[in-house]
């Protein structure tokens, strides 16, 4: 694309902004919300609908329990399924799962078969309701297979119901699954989770019968994650390279206003933008979805939406669909979904803060739905709440380093520690009334039983405290927000089912070993709950590094976490580099969360994905240089230097365009010398592929120095041409659309 076009495309581009209209709804959707939500899901309603009560009864169990499908029953519930959605028009059906790209695959599969008489007709059976074989060999595995080893297998997770997908004018039946090799080893990001929430179940329930609370069928984890995102006009994003091939703005020199006004965060959402959130919406409730907020988020142009919680397997598939509607709509209404932790440089990033929390299934009427992490009505309950508390304080405090390595990603690399984005260094917000709770505890203040320590302390009805027992703190990676932990660290486009599996997995060891902890106490102490007092107590002591209440965007917390000992893993490589330890490996693979190999693939595929990235980046950005911005800063060297001609023509003796012209010319200089620093960094760093991890430690340091010194001369020099020559929509229309 040549200076002259280029540039004239984003005059189009900005007259197109300046002219465009809101699509608005060809008539009003449907209200209220209740009356279509899940129309495009075979839930709970359905089922009890359309199938006969015994095999409906078998398959709530089997949901219930988080078990495998009854096959005797798998016939009868395809054969209902399968009338279902042929009579919504669906055509086609697939087995939707998440291989370890971060995103979704899918292979369709029509309902179209043939008789003995070779007459057309419709069928699914059991035996595709709950398997099916896609090619497994283009997908990462991480040296799980070899490329040639092509088998793969789909198994419906029956627990997350099937639902539509209307696209193009196409209707496909989506059958949620989990993607394993044909040794059973998992190519996906589904089977970990689901064993992670297994074993914290099986280790949950173990310390509950203990406790004295039977009755306890299952513990499941529980998650809301909140989507933060910005959308951009389409005609903008087709004119960045940058944001076309990474999702991020390479160069971009600031505008004069960014954030600093605090005007844009809950302020009204623009009428364009409220157009498409109304149709993301609307496609997610007829998908099942449970959006419950929209709000404008601090940056210019930055937006988020959230759910009420659900069980996690189910949360980790609809926050994937919140993802794919909204790329999707946004591109009806002329906008693109940016998901990147950070599109732009010098203002907020994007994250997912994923609110976690455990519950109780029970045939016990006062058991079921409870919530373990919220306080409760009663001395036991908030004793066993403390119990549950320390299993997270101890598991997030022994393994902090590894759930930064579940959250790390070149994306997350920019945001986390910049612009209202909780740093690198994990850490925990507990907020003031549990904060004296736990230290009162620690520091052996509560003397006598657990009911008069519960008393004293203020907290044997922490619910009937009219003040939320917890402050928020927006600045912390992990915040206890009154009967939920909130991982705010997650970021914006990655899929939420790793970083959750590690904390599940971290929080079930803590739990199993409190459990020890307990049985042997209880051996000394007769009332329970004075031996958890004893128990917690030593936790709470260990663990007081790890609770941090101050500012975690500060440089004293940096100083301060560094003299705790807490781990603050500002790269990825380093950050990946936790998932390899002798204590990673031990918690993992001791409760079968992964094998040692499916261990190493995902180390080796988000080490590699990590390189890819750095590369394309790399390479995005020379060409822009090579392309776009040197040719833009040539051109208006040209028009300055034809300008002081014509002023010596004309005997003006003291030209101010020659003063500009030397100045551009040095900036034009320091972009030619930045831009071959980084093509010798590139060349640098493709020569060690067969040498993965110094190759990424390569890309973190000299390649990601080069292009960062490069963007410091690219936006100097953007700052000095002429605007009708400059080739790249600014930050300033991108970000405040007129």
């Amino acid at each position: 694309m040549s200076n002259a076009s280029s540039s004239s495309g984003r005059a189009a581009a900005l007259r197109d902004v300046v002219s465009r209209t809101p699509l608005l709804p060809k008539a009003p959707y449907p209200a209220p919300t209740s009356a279509y939500f899940g129309a495009n899901t075979f839930g709970a309603k359905q089922m009890r609908e359309k199938l006969p009560k015994a095999v409906y009864e078998k398959l709530v169990a089997s949901i219930r329990l988080g078990n495998k499908l009854d096959l005797e029953i798998a016939p009868t519930v395809a054969q209902v399924i399968k009338d279902w959605a042929i009579s919504r028009g669906v055509t086609h059906f697939t087995h939707w799962f998440q291989p370890q790209t971060g995103l979704t695959a899918e292979k369709h599969d029509a309902f179209l078969t043939f008789d003995d008489n070779r007459e057309p007709m419709e069928s699914f059976s059991g035996a595709q309701l709950i398997q099916s074989e896609p090619d497994a060999s283009s997908f990462p595995s991480g040296g799980l297979r070899a490329t040639w080893e092509a088998r793969g297998y789909t198994a419906w997770n029956p627990a997350s119901p099937v639902f539509i997908v209307e696209s193009g004018g196409v209707r496909t039946l989506c059958i949620p699954s989990v993607f394993i090799g044909y040794n059973g080893e998992a190519l996906d990001e589904m089977t970990p989770l689901l064993r992670s929430s297994d074993v914290l179940s099986e280790k949950a329930i173990e310390l509950l019968s203990l406790l004295g609370d039977k009755g306890v069928q299952r513990v499941y984890t529980t998650l809301g994650p909140e989507q933060e995102y910005f959308l951009i006009d389409r005609g903008m994003f087709s004119l960045r390279p940058d944001l076309v091939m990474s999702g991020r703005t390479l160069l971009g020199a600031a505008p004069s206003r960014g954030q600093q006004l605090e005007d844009h965060y809950f302020a009204g959402i623009p009428e364009r933008i409220q157009a498409c959130i109304a149709e993301v919406e609307h496609e997610l409730y007829k998908l099942g979805v449970p959006i419950i907020t929209r709000h404008n988020e601090v940056a210019p142009s930055q937006f988020e939406m959230a759910p009420m919680f659900e069980e996690t397997d189910i949360a980790v598939d609809h926050n994937q669909l919140v993802m794919a509607t909204l790329r999707k709509v946004a591109l009806r209404h002329g906008l693109q979904a940016l998901l990147h932790e950070k599109p732009f440089a010098g203002i907020n990033g994007s994250g997912k803060h994923c609110n976690w929390s455990m519950s109780i299934t029970s045939d016990r009427p006062e058991l079921d739905g409870f919530n373990l992490l919220k306080p409760g009505n009663t001395p036991h309950q908030n004793v066993r709440f403390l119990l549950f508390l320390a299993a997270v304080l101890q598991g997030v405090h022994r393994h902090a380093g590894l759930l930064r390595a579940g959250i790390a990603s070149s994306g997350n690399e920019h945001r986390l520690g910049a612009n209202e984005a909780p740093p690198a260094i994990i850490s925990i917000f507990m907020g003031r009334t549990l904060t004296h709770v736990i230290e009162s505890i620690a520091g052996g203040k509560t003397v006598g039983s657990a009911e008069q320590a519960m008393i004293k302390l203020g907290v044997a009805k922490l619910p009937d405290i009219e003040k939320d027992n917890t402050d928020r703190n927006r600045t912390s990676p992990f915040a206890f927000t009154g009967n939920k932990f909130e991982f705010r660290a997650v970021g914006s486009s990655a899929s939420i089912a790793f970083p959750v599996c590690l904390l599940n997995a971290a929080v079930a060891e803590s739990i199993a070993e409190l459990t020890e902890a307990l049985r042997a106490e209880l051996k000394k102490t007769k009332k329970v709950d004075d031996a958890v007092l004893k128990v917690v107590r030593p936790v709470f002591r260990a663990t007081r590094n790890i609770r941090f209440e101050g500012n975690n965007y500060s440089d004293e917390w940096v100083k301060e976490a560094e003299r705790r000992g807490l781990p603050n893993l500002r790269r990825t490589p380093e950050a990946l580099a936790q998932l390899m330890t002798t204590k990673s490996r031990k918690l993992l693979t001791g409760l079968g969360v992964f094998t040692k190999e499916e261990l190493d693939s995902r180390f080796h595929v988000r080490m590699e994905r990590y390189v890819k990235d750095m590369l394309i980046e790399a390479h995005t950005v020379r060409e822009m240089v090579d392309t776009m911005v040197l040719p833009a800063g040539h051109a208006y060297a040209g028009t300055l230097a034809r300008a002081a001609a014509d002023a010596k023509a004309a005997g003006i003796t003291a030209a101010p365009q020659v003063q500009a012209g030397n100045d551009l010319a040095k900036l034009l200089a320091a972009v030619q010398s930045k831009r071959a620093a980084l093509g010798k960094a590139i060349d640098k760093a493709e020569s060690m592929h067969a040498a993965l991890e110094e190759q990424a430690k390569f890309c973190t340091g000299t390649v990601a120095f080069a292009m960062h010194t490069l963007r410091d001369a690219c936006d100097a020099l953007e700052l000095a041409v002429g605007d009708q020559q400059w080739p790249l929509p600014k930050y300033r229309e991108m970000l405040f659309p007129a």
